[in-house]
This record gives structure tokens, sequence and C-alpha cells, in this order.
């Protein structure tokens, strides 16, 4: 049996909690040290997983530990130096999104994991949701036969008033690009996932509370290389219907020639055939804890199969610069009130 991998964390922001609980869950994983510059946040993060290593900087807690993996769960603008500080230590790298702060400094980083041959991974996990494994399963089987479309609608109702994200992520107020920058990118590669890669998009977006620096709502048009369309209707100030508006964010609709496949905000699943007028829902395993079905601790086992296995591994830097590149293009069409084509990478 292969030993168990050694993994350390820096950041320990709101969301840190989500990756800290799936490392500690995760049997072939052994978180051994967390860094923060906050004394007293770092000291209750590591008391609540059982961290013994805990360090104010970075190159102490690599030196000393050395850790296998570094999960990296801090700001964009903290990324490529913390990047550098693994690699120069021979350690793989494991960093959450947004990823780096422009597409020019994630190909740098993706080029220098190639260059010195060590895994960096972009902790994308939307991906791993249950619902979204179950429907790739059955667009693979056919079930829907020729694909038409993708809808999704964005509906998680946090963004009204001057109180919005203070509670969970303040510093998205300051955002200068934030539905598509930070929420949008999810479906980006949500909608690559499923149903392929996309070579054109048009997109109109809008700021409607004026205390957030960045738009809050948009509509997307996606087209995808195989024919196929898909549409993201954005709007971070409505809900959905929803137990828990967070655990899906919205719905989804994927309609084909042999019927309609829908998501709804309980991470319900239903399938109606074409020329019918009822639904069937469709029963799948899922454990409604973390966040998302748990696809943190979904997302972190499959890294460390890949680390103990070598086992194929989605979401490395490299293929991430896809996801970056559509995202940059939705910014320009938005700016030039134009449809924009991808080839091949690039944008035109």
């Amino acid at each position: 049996m292969p030993r168990p991998i050694r993994v350390a964390a820096i950041g320990i922001g709101f969301f840190s909690q989500f990756h800290l609980q799936g490392w500690s869950d995760i049997e072939d994983a052994d978180l051994v040290a967390l860094s923060s510059r906050d004394p007293d946040a770092l000291n209750r993060a590591a008391d609540t997983y059982g961290v013994a290593g805990r360090y104010g900087d970075l190159e102490t807690m690599l030196d000393r530990e050395k850790p296998d993996l570094l999960d990296i769960i801090s700001p964009p603008s903290t990324h490529a130096a913390f990047i550098r500080a693994a690699f120069d230590r021979d350690i793989a790298v494991i960093c959450q999104k947004p990823f780096t702060t422009s597409l020019a400094e994630a190909e740098e980083m993706a080029a220098l994991s190639e260059v010195r041959q060590l895994p960096l991974l972009v902790h994308e996990n939307f991906r791993f949701q249950p619902w979204y494994r179950e429907i790739k399963n059955r667009l693979d089987a056919g079930e829907l036969g020729d694909l038409y479309q993708i809808t999704f609608r964005l509906r998680p109702g946090d963004g009204q008033g001057p109180g919005a994200y203070l509670d969970r992520q303040p510093y998205f107020q300051q955002m200068e690009r934030f539905l598509v920058h930070e929420t949008a990118i999810h479906q980006i590669d949500v909608f690559r996932y499923l149903f392929g890669e996309i070579d054109g998009v048009t997109a109109r977006l809008a700021k409607i509370n004026p205390v957030i620096a960045g738009e809050d709502a948009g509509l997307i048009i996606f087209e995808f290389a195989n024919g196929c369309r898909g549409l993201f209707d954005g709007n971070r100030l409505s809900d959905h219907i929803a137990d828990n508006r967070r655990l899906t964010m919205g719905e989804v609709i994927i309609e084909g020639a042999k019927g309609t496949l829908r998501l709804d905000g309980n991470a319900c699943l239903y399938m109606r055939k074409h020329g019918e007028n009822s639904e069937r829902q469709i029963a799948y395993p899922w454990r409604d804890r973390g966040f998302g079905g748990d696809c943190v601790y979904l997302y972190e086992k499959h890294v460390i199969a890949h680390l103990q296995n070598a086992a194929p591994v989605m979401n490395t830097a490299r293929a991430y610069l896809k996801n970056l590149a559509i995202e940059e293009a939705v910014y320009q069409s938005q700016a030039e009130n134009r449809h924009i084509r991808l080839r091949a990478g690039s944008i035109t």
C-alpha cells in the first residue's frame, strides 16, 4: 500500500473549512500543517481539524514539514509566489480559484509546472458535484440523444442590499470582475465537462447592486465546437426554490432529441422523454455534507489518487487555461459589444 500523501495548506478564510475537512476525511491524506498570518484563526482551524503543524509563514512550514502537496487557499495575488516556493522544494501544488491574477500569469505558472515536472492543479470542483457526474454518465450513455442546448440559471439570492456577501466573503464587494471571474467560471468548466469545447461567446453583463464594484448579473451565450449551444443566465440578487440555495446555486435544463433533463435547487434530477408531459425522478447517490454535495472532498480524493497511483487527473493548470481564455472572451464580448470567437486557445 502506498503511504499517505502529506498535505500542508496556506490560507484559512471562509472556504478553507471545506478544503480542510476534505483532507481530514481522506484516508490516504495526512493533513500535517497549516499556515496563516492570523495566529488566533490559525489555532482555531488547527484545533478543529487536529493539525499539529502551525506556522506564520509559508517557507518555514515547507522547510520543516516537507509535505508532498501544498494546498493554496489564499487570494489570487499570492498564488504565483506560493507556487514558486513549493516548486523550489519539489512539492506538488493544488491551488484555489480564481487561479492567479491574470491569464498571462496563469500561463506562466502552467509552463513552470511543466518545466519543473511537478503537478499544478486548480481546485475547480463543481464538475465533481454528484449531480453533474450523474448527468455526465447519462449524456455519455446517449439517453438524451443528439444534444441541443444546456441552460444554467444562477440564482443564489445572496447579493441584495448594502450587506451583500459581508457575512461570508466580504471581498466579493471589491472585485472589479465578479459574476464571471468568481462565479460563472464554475459553469464554464461544467459546460465544457458536459458538452465539450467552446469556440464562441456573446455576453451581456450588468451591475444591479450599486454597493459592489463588479458585475452581478448577465446573460452569456456559448457556442460549442460540436454545434450545441449553452446559456448562462446569472443573477446573484434573485433566488430559486431550494432548501439550501447554495447547494446547486441554481437550476439546469439540458435538451436533446430524445428528451429533457432537469436539475432543481434541491439536487433532484428529472427526465422527461420527448413528446411526453410527465417527468420521472432519477435516483442517484450523493451525500449532503460539506459544500456542493461534498465536491471538495471528491476532487481532493481524485487528486490523491493521481499523486499515489498516477491516475488520470482533471483540471491541471494547463487544461484550466481554456476556462480562463473563455472568461477573457466573455469580458471582451461585453466591452466590445460583439460575438467573440475562440480558436485553439486564442481569442479573435
